[in-house]
């Protein structure tokens, strides 16, 4: 497990009422600089893929990209993780009907001005908008399972549904399939296709200038 996977999991006891020291501990020794908070698993798949297809390594550039386990924890991790807790810099992508619960963490935690980036629908939907619904066809035939989405869409509750519709469905329906999806459609994106909140959750983690001074968390927290 490298450290920035135990931060990670540190601040993930911390949020559910364990201790936070080795919190700071942590993120003192890497340093982190800056906190993705994220709904879950699938988010963080598309992020990581983006930023390698990019070249970068947010973990060496102390950027820990954090699923949450829904997006109503927000509050929890921001208050803990932001300004008001150990002082890291916080940003995040969430879908529409979660900004209310950002903005809510977000203003609380005294990290009003820091950004949060919005998907339309949520980040399923952004992908399948920027890829296609011929592409996204083509890459689950590539994953192996062109049956499974052939006998998804003769469902009857599929009937009448738009192909895009359709296709943001077929990604929920198995345990793991979003997480797998969230890398695999990122990997097939063109550059210039990427959705706007993703390109620009990235550009907004620029890595630090040569020689910057890193500021480390203060010693005591919530």
């Amino acid at each position: 497990m490298s450290e920035m996977e135990a931060f990670r999991e540190a601040v993930t006891a911390w949020a559910a009422g364990g201790p936070g020291g080795p919190v700071r501990e942590l993120a003192a020794r890497l340093p982190v600089q800056a906190v993705v908070l994220l709904e879950g698993l699938s988010d963080a798949a598309a992020v990581d893929a983006l930023a390698a297809a990019r070249g970068r390594d947010l973990a060496a550039e102390g950027v820990c990209v954090l699923p949450m386990g829904g997006a109503m924890n927000v509050g929890r991790f921001a208050g803990l993780l932001g300004p008001a807790g150990l002082g890291l810099r916080l940003t995040g992508l969430c879908d529409e009907r979660e900004r209310p619960y950002y903005a809510r963490g977000w203003e609380r935690a005294g990290a009003a001005r820091q950004d949060f980036f919005v998907c339309a629908a949520d980040l399923e939907d952004e992908l399948i908008r920027a890829l296609g619904v011929t592409r996204i066809a083509e890459l689950v035939e590539a994953q192996g399972e062109q049956r499974a989405l052939r006998t998804f869409l003769h469902q009857p509750a599929q009937q009448g549904r738009a192909p895009e519709q359709q296709l943001r469905r077929f990604l929920g329906t198995k345990k793991g399939r979003k997480i797998h999806y969230g890398r695999v459609l990122v990997e097939a994106l063109d550059a210039d296709r990427t959705p706007a909140p993703l390109d620009d959750l990235l550009a907004c983690l620029r890595p630090p200038r040569p020689g910057a001074q890193v500021q480390k968390p203060p010693p005591e927290g919530p």
